[in-house]
């Protein structure tokens, strides 16, 4: 019977002892542009980026409706059996589309990398990874994932997404 219990007495120890040797791996999630957007939306840099954003979005509805007023132009040329002011008609619709697909490709480049360069300022990410690093440690994350940056990230429990604690800890912070 001693035997029994010492042998069970050792097992149990050496589950106990092998639990105790693996660590549980806790991963958090964060939205950075969600972040940059709540704690910056007042800064002068993001308000000149929201403007010239809106100045492209104004200009690409401005040539959308351009070209939609021109197809309905030219749908009319070819109802009333003008073929070749329809078919000029038809020629410039196909210009100006191209010319938009290449300026909202281009413009979309740009306002990306002034976000991601508004993003990579100084300040910014020092403050930003001091409170992750904050987060992280006090509430024992082994690891914080960037969520729009990382292509791997298939699905995620919203339990584990700290976005909004950092922007609220962000924000208690800059009113001190």
């Amino acid at each position: 019977m001693r035997r029994i219990i010492v042998i069970f007495l050792i097992s149990f120890s050496g589950l106990f002892l092998h639990a105790q040797s693996q660590q549980l791996t806790r991963i958090a999630v964060v939205d950075m542009p969600k972040v940059y957007t709540a704690f910056f939306r007042d800064s002068r840099a993001v308000r000149q980026f929201e403007e010239r954003s809106a100045k492209v979005q104004s200009d690409i509805d401005r040539m959308s409706k351009e070209i939609q007023e021109l197809k309905s132009r030219q749908l009319d040329a070819a109802q009333r059996g003008e073929q070749e002011e329809s078919l000029r008609l038809e020629n410039q619709v196909y210009r100006r589309s191209e010319f938009l697909k290449d300026y909202y490709t281009t413009k979309t480049a740009e306002l990306e990398d002034q976000k991601k360069k508004l993003m990579q300022s100084g300040s910014f990410l020092e403050q930003i990874y001091d409170e992750i690093r904050y987060i992280a440690e006090s509430e024992g994350y082994t690891m914080v994932i960037n969520l729009k940056e990382n292509n791997g990230i298939i699905w995620h429990s919203t339990t584990i997404d700290v976005t909004d604690k950092l922007i609220s800890n962000l924000l208690n912070k800059a009113r001190r």
